[in-house]
């Protein structure tokens, strides 16, 4: 029996490009883990699918049934339209934060993964708590760089 999990997600960063970070809760059987983490320049976006992908990797076992909350319309749609495999056809040229979708699609694809959006700051208590997270990790000291931003030239 696979297990059921719901990932409520978050990402923060100040200037856009600038400091970010993201947040995001794992719960399963009445157990939750929270998740974080900050980079020194990389932006909104990046820090929105980084939630996801980090939660991901944390889950221990393949097949999980996941319920993934977030106020992330980028990532949603991406995935729930269909973008990101129109995207992944044309070798995600021209596309931004391939490296981040190459990351995710493995990991999409091991377990069953569903999208809800939920409207950000508006009072839901775990998408929240996730931004607190996102944003206590954006102003950490010495971020280490997001080696996958790649600024615009």
């Amino acid at each position: 029996m696979p297990y059921h999990v719901e990932l409520y997600t978050d990402g923060a960063a100040s200037g856009n490009p600038g400091p970010g970070g993201y947040g995001a809760i794992l719960s399963c059987n009445g157990y939750s883990r929270e998740l974080s983490a900050g980079y020194a320049c990389t932006t909104n976006n990046r820090m929105e699918l980084m939630a996801v992908i980090a939660g991901l990797e944390a889950l221990k076992h393949d097949g999980c049934v996941v319920q993934v909350f977030t106020d992330s319309s980028y990532v949603v749609n991406a995935v729930e339209k269909r973008w990101l495999f129109r995207w992944e056809q044309i070798r995600f040229k021209n596309v931004k934060n391939p490296d981040l979708w190459l990351r995710f699609l493995p990991l999409y694809r091991r377990h069953h993964v569903k999208f809800q959006w939920i409207k950000g700051h508006a009072g839901h208590r775990q998408n929240e708590r996730c931004d607190r997270l996102a944003v206590a990790a954006s102003r950490q000291p010495n971020l280490p760089d997001d080696a996958g931003y790649r600024p615009k030239q």
